[in-house]
């Protein structure tokens, strides 16, 4: 079955004439999402591809094809109204690929919208997808993925990637894929997507992948320890990130012990969760965690 999104997910695309928004829309459409709307101000009564309608606000293409879903690729110093603007049309789901959002502008945005009926993936995420109902939202290529079981959650896009291709390399196929995005703050935190998972009865497993900065891995840990019914294969990358650095994402900076990899590891494993070694070993564990399970020979 899969979580958030599937075949019934009526999409918008905000930004969508833009390079970066009409490229990936492209890409959502060929894969099967149902894209049936576009918004960009001052280009409303416009084609994107001759079929899908470009409006000129997310209120004007929700009225007029029921989306229920918005995926942003505006640049940085609009995406923060792009997101209040499709919570305040009553979107129940936002993906915010957009990456360089100033932290206080997310402040911002977090507070506008945490009262409001709707999820916040991301920002500066890959997005989500659900293979096998065919519904991709965001930059991941789709190509890789194959309908099954397991349940993919990361904060990093490119070990997204990585973790599907070798788990589809195994056969071992995923019921949904949520890249949480790598941002200090976002909308949608890994125990938000663990309890979807824990509810989904398609997904018999999930492979998490964490990194340094923050403590969203230790809060992960003890909801896995606590209120998590399926097993767990979990990555923290960054063991050798020098303290105070940035490295790669706005997120993941060291400032305090709890922010280190070593003492994110402990606690995973405190949970029970099968720890991955190194990015190389995310489908090997992952299948022994299985077998081991009885959910595969």
């Amino acid at each position: 079955m899969g979580v958030l999104v599937d075949e019934t997910t009526r999409v918008l695309v905000q930004g969508i004439t833009g390079r970066e928004g009409s490229f990936h829309a492209r890409g959502c459409m060929a894969y099967g999402t149902n894209v049936v709307a576009g918004v960009t101000p001052g280009r409303g009564g416009a084609m994107f591809d001759d079929t899908v309608p470009v409006f000129n606000s997310v209120e004007e293409a929700v009225a007029e094809t029921q989306a229920n879903m918005s995926l942003i690729f505006v640049p940085p110093a609009f995406a923060p109204d792009a997101i209040s603007e499709a919570a305040d049309a009553g979107i129940p789901l936002i993906a915010c690929i957009t990456e360089g959002i100033p932290v206080q502008d997310m402040v911002k945005v977090y507070r506008y919208i945490e009262n409001k009926p709707t999820r916040l993936i991301g920002p500066n995420c890959p997005g989500l997808i659900t293979p096998g109902a065919k519904c991709k939202i965001g930059i991941m290529p789709g190509a890789i993925h194959l309908p099954g079981r397991v349940g993919v959650l990361s904060r990093s896009g490119t070990l997204t990637y990585e973790a599907v291709g070798q788990l589809t390399a195994l056969d071992l196929g995923q019921s949904s894929c949520v890249g949480i995005g790598g941002d200090q703050i976002i909308g949608t935190n890994f125990v938000d997507v663990l309890r979807l998972f824990d509810e989904d009865p398609g997904t018999d497993a999930v492979v998490m992948i964490g990194e340094i900065g923050g403590t969203m891995e230790q809060e992960a840990a003890a909801f896995i320890k606590s209120d998590f019914s399926k097993a767990v294969a979990a990555l923290v990358v960054g063991a050798s990130a020098p303290p105070g650095k940035r490295m790669g994402h706005a997120g993941a900076i060291i400032t305090g012990e709890s922010a280190r990899a070593e003492f994110k590891i402990a606690a995973l494993k405190d949970s029970g969760a099968w720890i991955i070694p190194t990015p190389a070993d995310i489908g090997s564990t992952a299948q022994e965690m299985l077998r081991s399970k009885g959910f595969i020979s």
